[in-house]
Formats: structure tokens, C-alpha cells, sequence
């Protein structure tokens, strides 16, 4: 190596450069999550009316958990009910132990079938009822709409009519089915060990 070349002027980065990457690193940090923010944004308008999702959650969302629902109390599953968390939930739940704001969850529900089969008696879902959208409202933003309180919004859209919630006022129509739920801040989170770490 020439006697005049220093070696930390080899490696020498310009001033500009570190100014700008150290800038993008706390530009990134600050960012909410994109999809997290986009899907809120798509189910919930400025008025506080809820939508369905219009992505596909069945493939791109985690499934927290299924339930077998024996409405007669015999000859296996009447229904199923399949929950679904957008993507970020179940990571920041694991990390906070609890949902985001905004986070948004849909629970489908589908009759079902039960038959004998040579592995014993079995039930397996069926046709489509409809989707039950809980979205996670820390802030209370709309404490005078009828779809929202206790922490969430809450809808139910019909299969036949997913265009607009069939539900008027939560407290009627959806808060009785959680009391059981309520110190878990009304989710049944004992069916759903993806929140475990």
C-alpha cells in the first residue's frame, strides 16, 4: 500500500449518503403497516358504516380458529365457524397480547353436514350463511353509531346480501353471544392457540 493512501479513506463514505439512509431507517420506522391500514380503511367509512372485506381473506389472512356448533345438542355439527385475522394481527397480539387498532377479523359461518363414516361420525362444512366482521376500535371513534362500542365495530352480512350489514344495533344483536367472552375484551380467544407464542 503507497505510503501516502490512508486506509479509512478507502472506505470513506460521503456524509450525504449516511444522512440519507440513516433518514429512510427512521422514515420506516414511523410507518404504519401498509396493509394493516388499507384494509381498515377499506371496511370502515368516514360515517363509521362497516363493510365486508373485498380481499381474499380465506387465502391471505391466518386462521385463528374453527368452531363446531351443535345448535340441537346431538348428531354432531349444525355449523361451523371459521375465524380469520388480517395479516399483522396474530404478531402484534403475540407481542401486545392484545389486537391493534383497526385490526380487522372476520368470522364465516357455514352449515353443515354429518354423516357416519368408516373413521367414526364426522361433520364438515357446507354451505355459505354469511360473515360476522368484528374491527378493533381502541379510540372509540363513532360512540354514537349503533355498530359500534365496547371496543369494536360489529357486523353481520347476510350471503345472500353481502353488499350491506344486516345489523342495526350491536348491543342487541351481537353482545349477548360474547358476554361469556368479555374479560377477553369479547373475543373468544380460548379457541384460537395461533395467539399463543
Amino acid at each position: 500500500m503507497p505510503s501516502n493512501c490512508k486506509p479509512a479513506a478507502m472506505f470513506a463514505i460521503p456524509v450525504a449518503i449516511i444522512t440519507s439512509i440513516v433518514a429512510i431507517v427512521m422514515g420506516l420506522q414511523s410507518i404504519e403497516p401498509a396493509q394493516a391500514k388499507s384494509v381498515y380503511q377499506s371496511v370502515v367509512d368516514a360515517k363509521g358504516n362497516i363493510s365486508l372485506p373485498k380481499v381474499d381473506f380465506r387465502k391471505d389472512w391466518t386462521v385463528l380458529g374453527t368452531w363446531a356448533i351443535d345448535y340441537d345438542k346431538k348428531d354432531g355439527a349444525k355449523g361451523f365457524h371459521t375465524v380469520y385475522a388480517e395479516p399483522g394481527a396474530v404478531a402484534y397480539f403475540r407481542a401486545n397480547g392484545k389486537f391493534p387498532d383497526q385490526a380487522v377479523i372476520v368470522k364465516e359461518l357455514r352449515n353443515a353436514k354429518t354423516d357416519a363414516l368408516t373413521t367414526g361420525t364426522a361433520s364438515w362444512p357446507t354451505d355459505l350463511v354469511g360473515w360476522f366482521v368484528m374491527v378493533k376500535d381502541a379510540k372509540g371513534r363513532f360512540a354514537t353509531h349503533g355498530l359500534w362500542g365496547d371496543g369494536w365495530g360489529w357486523a353481520f352480512f347476510k350471503a345472500s346480501a353481502p353488499e350491506k350489514t344486516a345489523t342495526k344495533d350491536y348491543k342487541t344483536e351481537c353482545l349477548g353471544c360474547h358476554v361469556p367472552a368479555q374479560k377477553d375484551d369479547w373475543l373468544y380467544l380460548r379457541a384460537y392457540p395461533v395467539l399463543k407464542k
